[in-house]
């Protein structure tokens, strides 16, 4: 099959799937994954895909950047298969008598149903939510930051009461995201969730970015977390090949957490 012949057949994946493994297009056409790779970099450049880290995605409409937060509705509804698979990775991560911080973003409410039972630590959280699913854990002692309530929004305190609060704690691991995951960082929608969640990034030994692969790239309205603090980065394989090498530069760990449907 010829070179075209080959870069036709992919189209036509991506118009019916709107992703493709690299591997399996190796298998596929016969040809080794340095080849596939090097189709999908002639694509790329081309405009017709955006390579992937294990393959291939369709091109999408670039979508409006939030300035708010998700409804709750939205926040905590079922996780995708590869956000599922990027909380469980976050979760064994936590080691007896650990002290630990989860936020209330919906990929770090997923880690409660793979938190550790066999052995105690500690878990602090600023999300009524989160608090109330551990508080009768018998293996976890918890700690709900306090702070104004706010209307209509996420059940979270992320005022200047909440960071004063916060500041009395250290841990050994803050679980971190953001609506954007860059090179330069995390960024979030509002300047009091940027101040609350840098200041936890502050307090802890090791920060973990929950980065599912449709926030990599993008940018929101404030930064928060900068990318020195960041020591892990947890992602899935649809992550951009060209923002995880951008972030690699800056010595930042990558793993690539696999859903169970992949």
């Amino acid at each position: 099959m010829l070179a075209e012949e080959r870069r036709q057949k992919i189209v036509e994946i991506l118009q019916k799937d709107g992703r493709l493994i690299a591997k399996d297009l190796s298998n596929m056409f016969q040809i080794s994954i340095d080849s596939v790779r090097r189709d999908l970099t002639i694509m790329e450049n081309q405009g017709l895909l955006q390579k992937t880290y294990g393959g291939a995605v369709s091109i999408k409409p670039q979508s409006k950047v939030r300035t708010l937060p998700l409804p709750e509705s939205k926040r905590y509804s079922p996780p995708a298969a590869h956000q599922d698979a990027i909380s469980k990775y976050g979760a064994s991560y936590i080691h007896a008598h650990d002290t630990v911080f989860i936020g209330s973003a919906g990929i770090q409410y997923g880690m409660l149903k793979y938190l550790p039972t066999d052995f105690p630590f500690t878990l602090v959280t600023n999300s009524m939510k989160i608090a109330d699913a551990v508080r009768n854990k018998e293996n976890i002692t918890s700690y709900l930051i306090g702070g104004k309530l706010r209307p209509n929004s996420a059940n979270s305190m992320i005022d200047t009461i909440a960071i004063e609060i916060v500041s009395r704690f250290s841990f050994d691991i803050g679980f971190v995201t953001g609506g954007g995951i860059t090179a330069n960082g995390i960024s979030t929608a509002t300047p009091e969730g940027a101040a609350f969640h840098r200041r936890v990034s502050e307090l802890s030994r090791k920060n973990i970015c929950l980065a599912p692969h449709e926030k990599l790239g993008q940018q929101m309205f404030i930064s928060s977390v900068p990318v020195e603090r960041i020591d892990v980065i947890i992602t899935d394989q649809a992550a951009s090949e060209k923002v995880i090498q951008e972030i690699e530069k800056r010595n930042v760990e990558i793993i690539f957490a696999d859903a169970q449907e992949e």
